[in-house]
Protein backbone atom coordinates (compact mmCIF):
# COMPACT_ATOMS: atom_id res chain seq x y z
CA UNK A 1 0.00 0.00 0.00
CA UNK A 2 1.31 3.46 -1.08
CA UNK A 3 1.60 6.52 1.14
CA UNK A 4 -1.16 8.71 1.58
CA UNK A 5 1.12 11.77 1.06
CA UNK A 6 4.16 11.15 -1.33
CA UNK A 7 7.18 12.98 -0.92
CA UNK A 8 9.43 10.86 -3.48
CA UNK A 9 7.84 10.09 -6.80
CA UNK A 10 8.90 7.60 -9.39
CA UNK A 11 10.45 8.27 -12.68
CA UNK A 12 11.32 6.03 -15.00
CA UNK A 13 14.44 5.50 -17.19
CA UNK A 14 12.92 6.37 -20.23
CA UNK A 15 10.40 9.69 -19.05
CA UNK A 16 10.81 12.47 -21.59
CA UNK A 17 8.82 15.64 -19.87
CA UNK A 18 8.89 16.92 -23.83
CA UNK A 19 6.75 14.76 -24.68
CA UNK A 20 3.81 15.90 -22.03
CA UNK A 21 1.23 17.60 -24.13
CA UNK A 22 0.61 21.20 -22.61
CA UNK A 23 -2.95 22.76 -21.28
CA UNK A 24 -4.11 25.08 -23.83
CA UNK A 25 -6.00 27.86 -21.46
CA UNK A 26 -7.59 31.39 -22.36
CA UNK A 27 -4.89 33.99 -21.92
CA UNK A 28 -6.40 35.35 -19.40
CA UNK A 29 -8.11 33.38 -17.60
CA UNK A 30 -9.94 34.32 -14.57
CA UNK A 31 -9.33 31.60 -11.23
CA UNK A 32 -11.64 31.05 -8.39
CA UNK A 33 -9.61 32.49 -4.87
CA UNK A 34 -11.12 32.62 -1.67
CA UNK A 35 -10.67 36.01 0.30
CA UNK A 36 -11.94 38.64 2.59
CA UNK A 37 -13.35 41.95 1.92
CA UNK A 38 -9.87 45.01 2.30
CA UNK A 39 -12.10 47.65 3.41
CA UNK A 40 -15.66 48.36 4.76
CA UNK A 41 -17.89 49.31 1.37
CA UNK A 42 -21.44 49.93 0.15
CA UNK A 43 -23.54 48.59 -2.28
CA UNK A 44 -24.35 51.21 -5.13
CA UNK A 45 -27.17 48.64 -6.13
CA UNK A 46 -29.37 47.84 -2.72
CA UNK A 47 -27.38 50.09 -0.16
CA UNK A 48 -26.10 46.99 2.02
CA UNK A 49 -22.92 47.43 3.94
CA UNK A 50 -20.01 44.56 3.68
CA UNK A 51 -17.53 44.92 6.50
CA UNK A 52 -13.56 44.91 6.09
CA UNK A 53 -13.18 41.33 6.49
CA UNK A 54 -16.05 39.41 5.27
CA UNK A 55 -14.85 36.52 3.51
CA UNK A 56 -16.00 35.66 -0.09
CA UNK A 57 -15.51 33.25 -3.29
CA UNK A 58 -14.22 35.85 -5.99
CA UNK A 59 -12.72 36.06 -9.34
CA UNK A 60 -8.75 36.67 -9.99
CA UNK A 61 -7.43 37.79 -13.40
CA UNK A 62 -4.73 40.08 -14.19
CA UNK A 63 -5.80 43.53 -15.23
CA UNK A 64 -4.34 44.42 -18.79
CA UNK A 65 -2.47 47.24 -19.84
CA UNK A 66 -1.89 48.72 -16.32
CA UNK A 67 1.13 47.84 -13.82
CA UNK A 68 3.00 49.63 -11.48
CA UNK A 69 6.80 50.09 -12.20
CA UNK A 70 6.40 45.96 -13.53
CA UNK A 71 4.15 45.34 -10.55
CA UNK A 72 0.99 43.58 -12.34
CA UNK A 73 -2.54 44.58 -10.78
CA UNK A 74 -5.13 42.01 -10.04
CA UNK A 75 -9.03 42.66 -10.49
CA UNK A 76 -11.26 40.78 -8.00
CA UNK A 77 -14.90 39.94 -8.67
CA UNK A 78 -17.33 39.50 -5.67
CA UNK A 79 -20.95 39.50 -5.02
CA UNK A 80 -23.35 41.40 -2.87
CA UNK A 81 -24.32 39.60 0.17
CA UNK A 82 -28.07 40.77 -0.31
CA UNK A 83 -28.76 41.38 -3.89
CA UNK A 84 -26.19 39.72 -5.57
CA UNK A 85 -24.83 42.58 -7.85
CA UNK A 86 -21.74 42.62 -8.59
CA UNK A 87 -18.52 44.53 -7.02
CA UNK A 88 -15.27 44.70 -8.51
CA UNK A 89 -12.00 46.02 -6.78
CA UNK A 90 -8.41 46.04 -7.80
CA UNK A 91 -4.92 46.14 -6.21
CA UNK A 92 -2.99 49.61 -5.63
CA UNK A 93 0.58 48.70 -5.00
CA UNK A 94 1.33 52.37 -4.92
CA UNK A 95 -0.31 53.06 -1.79
CA UNK A 96 0.23 49.21 -0.69
CA UNK A 97 -3.66 49.60 -0.62
CA UNK A 98 -7.02 48.74 -2.76
CA UNK A 99 -9.16 50.76 -4.70
CA UNK A 100 -13.10 49.89 -5.14
CA UNK A 101 -13.68 49.97 -8.85
CA UNK A 102 -17.70 49.14 -9.60
CA UNK A 103 -20.54 48.12 -7.98
CA UNK A 104 -19.41 49.80 -4.65
CA UNK A 105 -18.25 52.92 -2.59
CA UNK A 106 -15.49 52.69 0.04
CA UNK A 107 -17.17 54.03 3.28
CA UNK A 108 -14.89 57.02 4.54
CA UNK A 109 -12.00 56.20 6.81
CA UNK A 110 -10.66 59.63 8.50
CA UNK A 111 -6.96 58.29 9.19
CA UNK A 112 -7.02 57.75 5.37
CA UNK A 113 -7.21 61.33 4.49
CA UNK A 114 -5.19 62.08 7.08
CA UNK A 115 -2.23 60.23 5.66
CA UNK A 116 -3.10 61.28 2.17
CA UNK A 117 -2.87 64.64 3.04
CA UNK A 118 0.39 64.27 4.78
CA UNK A 119 1.97 62.46 1.67
CA UNK A 120 0.95 64.95 -0.36
CA UNK A 121 2.12 67.95 1.79
CA UNK A 122 5.58 66.14 1.58
CA UNK A 123 5.46 65.49 -2.26
CA UNK A 124 3.95 68.87 -2.89
CA UNK A 125 7.68 70.79 -2.40
CA UNK A 126 9.82 67.87 -3.91
CA UNK A 127 7.66 67.99 -6.93
CA UNK A 128 8.16 72.61 -6.84
CA UNK A 129 11.83 71.58 -6.50
CA UNK A 130 12.26 69.61 -9.16
CA UNK A 131 10.22 71.57 -11.20
CA UNK A 132 11.02 75.12 -9.95
CA UNK A 133 15.26 75.86 -9.51
CA UNK A 134 14.23 79.37 -7.75
CA UNK A 135 12.28 77.37 -5.76
CA UNK A 136 14.67 75.24 -4.90
CA UNK A 137 17.29 78.21 -3.85
CA UNK A 138 14.99 79.50 -1.66
CA UNK A 139 13.96 76.53 0.13
CA UNK A 140 18.15 76.05 0.61
CA UNK A 141 18.06 79.38 1.93
CA UNK A 142 15.59 79.02 4.57
CA UNK A 143 17.19 75.74 5.37
CA UNK A 144 20.36 77.70 5.89
CA UNK A 145 18.88 80.39 7.75
CA UNK A 146 17.34 78.16 10.34
CA UNK A 147 20.42 75.88 10.93
CA UNK A 148 22.00 79.26 11.38
CA UNK A 149 19.42 80.39 14.21
CA UNK A 150 19.92 77.30 15.70
CA UNK A 151 23.88 77.12 16.09
CA UNK A 152 23.61 80.84 17.24
CA UNK A 153 20.89 79.82 19.85
CA UNK A 154 23.14 77.21 21.01
CA UNK A 155 26.04 78.91 21.09
CA UNK A 156 23.94 81.36 23.61
CA UNK A 157 23.02 78.48 25.39
CA UNK A 158 26.70 77.42 26.15
CA UNK A 159 27.63 80.71 26.85
CA UNK A 160 25.54 81.57 29.14
CA UNK A 161 25.89 78.10 31.03
CA UNK A 162 29.60 78.87 30.96
CA UNK A 163 29.23 82.04 32.85
CA UNK A 164 26.98 80.95 35.12
CA UNK A 165 29.56 78.23 36.00
CA UNK A 166 32.47 81.38 36.45
CA UNK A 167 29.95 82.99 38.43
CA UNK A 168 29.47 80.13 40.68
CA UNK A 169 33.03 79.51 41.01
CA UNK A 170 33.66 83.17 42.14
CA UNK A 171 30.99 83.23 44.73
CA UNK A 172 32.30 80.14 45.97
CA UNK A 173 36.09 81.70 45.98
CA UNK A 174 34.51 85.14 47.79
CA UNK A 175 32.56 82.86 49.85
CA UNK A 176 35.67 81.23 50.93
CA UNK A 177 37.76 84.20 50.84
CA UNK A 178 35.47 86.05 53.55
CA UNK A 179 35.37 82.71 55.68
CA UNK A 180 39.46 82.85 55.95
CA UNK A 181 38.99 87.01 56.77
CA UNK A 182 36.39 86.09 59.77
CA UNK A 183 39.25 83.35 60.54
CA UNK A 184 41.97 86.13 60.19
CA UNK A 185 39.74 88.76 62.15
CA UNK A 186 39.28 86.12 65.02
CA UNK A 187 42.68 85.28 65.00
CA UNK A 188 43.76 88.85 65.31
CA UNK A 189 41.65 89.57 68.06
CA UNK A 190 42.61 86.34 69.88
CA UNK A 191 46.44 87.39 69.45
CA UNK A 192 45.62 90.97 71.19
CA UNK A 193 43.83 89.56 73.91
CA UNK A 194 46.37 87.54 74.62
CA UNK A 195 48.71 90.27 74.03
CA UNK A 196 46.67 92.41 76.69
CA UNK A 197 46.46 90.14 79.44
CA UNK A 198 50.28 89.59 78.96
CA UNK A 199 50.67 92.97 79.41
CA UNK A 200 48.49 93.32 82.51
CA UNK A 201 50.06 90.08 83.91
CA UNK A 202 53.56 91.67 83.18
CA UNK A 203 52.27 94.73 85.16
CA UNK A 204 50.70 93.06 88.04
CA UNK A 205 53.19 90.25 88.79
CA UNK A 206 57.16 90.73 88.31
CA UNK A 207 60.40 88.65 88.73
CA UNK A 208 62.81 90.38 90.86
CA UNK A 209 66.42 88.92 91.39
CA UNK A 210 67.20 88.74 95.50
CA UNK A 211 70.69 88.19 96.60
CA UNK A 212 71.29 85.50 98.44
CA UNK A 213 71.33 86.29 102.87
CA UNK A 214 74.74 85.50 104.81
CA UNK A 215 72.69 83.84 107.17
CA UNK A 216 71.70 81.31 104.98
CA UNK A 217 75.25 80.88 103.36
CA UNK A 218 76.83 80.40 107.27
CA UNK A 219 73.88 77.95 108.04
CA UNK A 220 75.00 75.84 104.80
CA UNK A 221 78.84 76.44 106.00
CA UNK A 222 78.33 74.68 109.86
CA UNK A 223 75.85 71.64 108.06
CA UNK A 224 78.07 70.86 105.89
CA UNK A 225 81.32 71.46 108.29
CA UNK A 226 83.57 72.93 105.53
CA UNK A 227 83.90 76.88 104.68
CA UNK A 228 81.76 77.96 101.88
CA UNK A 229 83.55 78.07 99.00
CA UNK A 230 80.78 78.79 96.41
CA UNK A 231 78.54 81.89 96.04
CA UNK A 232 74.93 81.11 96.12
CA UNK A 233 73.62 82.13 92.70
CA UNK A 234 70.33 85.02 93.16
CA UNK A 235 67.20 83.99 93.50
CA UNK A 236 64.11 85.22 91.64
CA UNK A 237 61.42 86.13 93.16
CA UNK A 238 58.06 87.03 92.16
CA UNK A 239 56.20 89.88 93.57
CA UNK A 240 52.90 91.09 92.75
CA UNK A 241 52.07 95.04 92.66
CA UNK A 242 49.20 97.48 91.60
CA UNK A 243 48.77 97.83 87.91
CA UNK A 244 49.08 101.41 88.08
CA UNK A 245 51.70 101.82 90.73
CA UNK A 246 55.29 102.83 90.09
CA UNK A 247 57.71 99.79 90.70
CA UNK A 248 58.46 99.61 94.28
CA UNK A 249 62.08 99.47 95.76
CA UNK A 250 63.43 96.22 96.80
CA UNK A 251 64.35 96.52 99.98
CA UNK A 252 60.73 97.78 100.71
CA UNK A 253 59.60 94.44 99.55
CA UNK A 254 61.57 92.54 101.90
CA UNK A 255 60.97 91.86 105.84
CA UNK A 256 62.44 93.83 108.35
CA UNK A 257 64.65 91.68 109.60
CA UNK A 258 66.34 90.80 106.37
CA UNK A 259 66.78 94.53 105.58
CA UNK A 260 68.62 94.55 108.99
CA UNK A 261 70.70 91.80 108.40
CA UNK A 262 71.54 93.42 104.50
CA UNK A 263 72.36 96.58 106.52
CA UNK A 264 74.58 94.98 108.68
CA UNK A 265 76.32 92.88 105.76
CA UNK A 266 77.00 96.89 104.00
CA UNK A 267 78.20 98.16 106.98
CA UNK A 268 80.79 95.30 107.65
CA UNK A 269 79.07 93.99 111.12
CA UNK A 270 80.03 89.72 111.07
CA UNK A 271 76.53 88.46 112.39
CA UNK A 272 76.06 87.27 115.97
CA UNK A 273 76.92 83.54 116.36
CA UNK A 274 74.57 82.06 118.47
CA UNK A 275 75.98 80.15 121.41
CA UNK A 276 75.84 75.95 122.27
CA UNK A 277 73.51 76.51 124.92
CA UNK A 278 70.97 78.30 123.15
CA UNK A 279 71.23 75.61 120.39
CA UNK A 280 70.27 73.06 123.33
CA UNK A 281 67.53 74.94 124.40
CA UNK A 282 66.34 75.44 121.24
CA UNK A 283 66.84 71.28 120.33
CA UNK A 284 65.92 70.45 124.02
CA UNK A 285 66.27 67.12 123.72
CA UNK A 286 67.21 65.83 127.08
CA UNK A 287 71.36 65.08 125.87
CA UNK A 288 73.60 65.32 129.09
CA UNK A 289 77.04 65.85 128.09
CA UNK A 290 79.27 64.79 130.31
CA UNK A 291 82.67 66.77 130.85
CA UNK A 292 86.10 64.58 130.45
CA UNK A 293 88.90 65.20 132.84
CA UNK A 294 91.88 66.24 133.00
CA UNK A 295 94.54 63.36 132.26
CA UNK A 296 97.35 63.78 134.38
CA UNK A 297 100.70 63.16 132.73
Amino acid sequence: MSERKVLNKYFPPDFDPSLIPRRRGPKNSQQVVRLMAPFSMRCNTCGEYIYKGKKFNARKETVDGEDYYGIKIFRFYIKCTLCSAEITFKTDPKNTDYSAEHGASRNFEPWREERVVEEEDCSSPLEEEENNPMKALENRTVDAKREMDILDALQDIRARNARNERVGQASDLVSRMTVEEEETEEERERRLAEEEDEKLVREVFSKVSMPALPGDSSAAADSSGDSPTEVTSPQLVTIKRKADDVEPDLRSLLPESTRVKLGAKSLGIPPAKKSKSDLKNKLNLGIKIAKKGKVAV
